[in-house]
């Protein structure tokens, strides 16, 4: 179908982002049109599926190819750990509720700030060998970044920016200048550092520690040292990296070794703490700046009770460290299978595993494939990434048992006889 000088059957959401001559509701009648084509054309069963019981290394899913729910081996998860069914962890919140209720009543600034968003960040303070009063916690990792850098960085300040950084990041810049360098691209970081130099009043280079689609990691001691050379600060973004990697989990930050020169720490509380919410560390200037400015810390209510778990969540990354290695053994097992089945899974040095594909269209029918073998992977394509590196990405779980992963490995093994997705 051609509409708007559009073909469906080549079409990607970003076609959709503004079109010449509709306006917005003529645009989303549209948009419809083209959802409803990929639904017709088996490529849009992999989205917004409803699951049941909750996060683990199976799932019960809500498949359009079944009329029940159907078991499958998850591989969608950011819970890396699974403490979001750790009994110490659900116990601890529980209690937490029991005490404080179910809800904060406002935002930090006007009343909603209680006793255990005190502890939270004090905890996290410490989890960073930090001092007291240099961490905040925001709603979402989302808004930790973007509610911080809509806050810091105005109009004579300049973002320096690995393209490959979370949406939130590119929100949160929204309000001052941008320079995109390629990603983990040395030589361009560089140039765009010398040219900003003397131009902007703040210049805040922004990285994450672990990318979340590709799964690697940042450059992240070269890129330092050239901040530093140039005059700038340095912002990492280790939501995929912290309570995973580094010796005592402290992330890819850890892993480098930096832990104390990196100006501002964001990251979120979804992924190996198991709950919802993001933070902030900094120095304690910035912390008490952000809790004036920043406008979710002003206008938005903040987290609920349920985040008092949270912090027997950060207990146990030292308490039970066997968590990390168990994942890491998955990692190792899990790789080396798409490996040897020539897939290309990229660069990665994490739990992410992308499995690349290229086309958005092939890589629909890939996740489909997959979730009728019993599989539930995520098939990201444009705006997760570039409209040609649409992938298949997995996440794994210290929870893993091997013979869920071999179930794993053999669906991907028939989606490559079916459809030739090896390099």
């Amino acid at each position: 179908m051609t509409k708007h000088n559009i073909n469906f059957a080549k079409a990607t959401f970003k076609d959709f982002e503004n079109i010449s001559g509709i306006d917005a509701f003529e645009r989303a009648a549209f948009f419809q049109e083209f959802t409803d084509y990929m639904k017709d054309n088996e490529q849009m069963n992999f989205r917004f599926l409803t699951t049941k019981k909750g996060n683990g290394p199976e799932m019960w899913v809500t498949s359009p190819f079944n009329d029940e729910p159907i078991k499958c081996v998850s591989l969608v998860s950011n819970d890396y750990l699974n403490f979001t069914q750790h009994p110490k962890v659900k116990q601890a919140t529980v209690e937490a509720i029991e005490k404080y209720g179910t809800g904060a009543g406002a935002s930090p600034l006007i009343g909603g700030h209680h006793e255990y968003h005190e502890m939270l960040q004090k905890k996290i303070s410490s989890f960073f060998n930090r001092p007291p009063e240099t961490a905040l916690v925001f709603t979402t990792g989302y808004t930790a970044n973007s509610a911080t850098l809509l806050a810091l960085l105005k109009k004579d300040d300049i973002a320096i920016v690995d393209m490959a950084v979370h949406a939130s990041v590119y929100e949160g810049c929204k309000d001052t200048n941008i320079k995109i360098f390629l990603h983990n691209d040395l030589d361009v970081l560089e140039r765009a550092l010398k040219e900003a130099q003397s131009k902007y009043q703040t210049k805040l280079v922004i990285i994450d520690g672990v990318y979340s689609q590709d799964g690697d990691l940042a450059k992240m001691r070269e890129i330092l040292a050239l901040t530093k050379q140039y005059g700038a600060y340095l912002m990492v973004d280790d939501a995929h990296g912290i309570g995973v990697l580094g010796k005592t989990g402290r992330g890819a930050i850890e892993v480098f070794d930096l832990l104390d020169q990196v100006d501002i720490i964001t990251g979120t509380l979804s992924k190996a703490f198991g709950h919802i919410g993001g933070f902030v560390v900094a120095s304690p200037e910035i912390i008490n700046f952000l809790k004036f400015q920043s406008r979710q810390q002003v206008f938005s209510s903040t987290s609920t009770p349920a985040a008092a778990g949270l912090i027997k969540a950060m207990d146990l990354i030292d308490e039970e460290p066997e968590w990390r290695e168990k994942l890491l053994h998955n990692v190792i097992y899990f790789k080396k299978g798409l490996t040897d089945m020539k897939l290309n899974i990229g660069h990665t040095e994490s739990a992410i595993i992308p499995v690349k594909i290229g086309d958005a269209h092939k890589t629909g029918h890939a996740g489909r494939l997959l979730l009728l073998a019993g599989v539930y992977a995520n098939t990201i394509v444009y705006p997760g990434v570039a409209r040609k590196n649409a992938r298949i990405r997995t996440s794994l779980m210290a929870t893993h048992t091997k013979e869920q992963l071999d179930l794993a490995l053999n669906a991907f093994d028939y989606v490559n006889q079916k459809l030739h997705i090896s390099l």
